[in-house]
């Protein structure tokens, strides 16, 4: 089957996706509509006919914009409707934690509905086609919005995961601490770096070689595995002298002892000794 694609939305999210599908071809790319001309998009304002001509429309709005996204797909008539796209599409949008009131309704329409949620930060669209290589799509609704939607993930080079019924806000929840936790991570850090008295860019770029160096050790290892420091080490001194060293940043040491205490989890599975451990958890807690 020829995919037939139609994007709605012009933010980040819809503009990383057309870019990836127009470099990785093999797919009709149709058309990228935003409620306002802009350089990016083909379409805006009222949807055009080419819609009609799609078999997956994805919907990259924010997730307080999706129903009203779906609600355009159809225009009331009386007591009927008229479909703006033809039956048997596809229609999928691409958040992680929504669930859509509408979208049940489209497979009473003759539609099929679901979710393609990128797992890939697109903070910068142009680079969204080199990150969803080897990526991963999480999935849901019905079997034919989930066929066309692992169609359109190989298509970029990405892998699918379905997401559990009922667990979406999990789902999501896990992917918002590995996609915007390391961020604040690498804040965090850089400007303890910086406030001794390094530069702001030496800062930055010291803190990225390091993030970059431990994220490549969980690549094909259990991040457990891959925990390195002291607290795997069961070094009490060492984590007593950070905790002194950060009184002064009450941040930064809110930060460490969070990540710590599940650091002590991680390295009593690992086998660390017990009672290091139990003196690394003391003083995390009452100091």
């Amino acid at each position: 089957m020829s995919e037939r694609v139609f994007i709605v939305g012009a933010g980040q999210v819809g503009r990383g996706l057309f870019r990836a599908f127009r470099a990785a071809g093999g797919v009709e790319l149709l058309g990228l509509h935003g409620r306002r001309p802009s350089a990016f998009t083909t379409s805006s304002g009222a949807l055009p006919p080419a819609l009609a001509d799609a078999n997956a429309v994805i919907l990259a709005v924010r997730d307080d914009q999706i129903d009203d996204a779906i609600a355009e797909l159809i225009e009331p008539r009386g007591a009927a409707r008229r479909l703006r796209v033809a039956s048997g599409t596809a229609v999928v949008h691409t958040s992680g934690s929504a669930e859509p009131r509408l979208i049940s309704r489209l497979s009473e329409l003759g539609m099929s509905g679901g979710t393609f949620h990128p797992l890939v930060p697109f903070a910068n669209p142009e680079r969204a086609a080199g990150f969803l290589r080897r990526a991963w799509i999480g999935i849901d609704g019905d079997e034919h919005a989930r066929a066309m939607s692992r169609r359109l993930a190989g298509h970029v080079g990405a892998r699918t995961l379905e997401i559990p019924a009922g667990r979406k806000s999990a789902y999501h929840a896990a992917a918002v601490i590995a996609s915007n936790f390391p961020v604040i991570l690498a804040e965090v850090a850089s400007k303890l770096l910086a406030g001794l008295g390094i530069t702001e860019r030496s800062a930055q770029q010291a803190v990225h070689s390091l993030m970059e160096a431990a994220v490549s050790n969980i690549a094909e290892t259990p991040p457990g595995d891959a925990l390195t420091g002291p607290i795997v080490r069961g070094d009490v001194d060492t984590v007593m002298r950070h905790l002194a060293a950060l009184k002064g940043n009450p941040e930064a040491r809110a930060v460490y002892k969070r990540l710590s205490l599940a650091a002590v989890e991680t390295a009593s599975r690992r086998g660390t000794d017990p009672g290091r451990l139990a003196e690394i958890q003391n003083a995390l807690l009452l100091r």
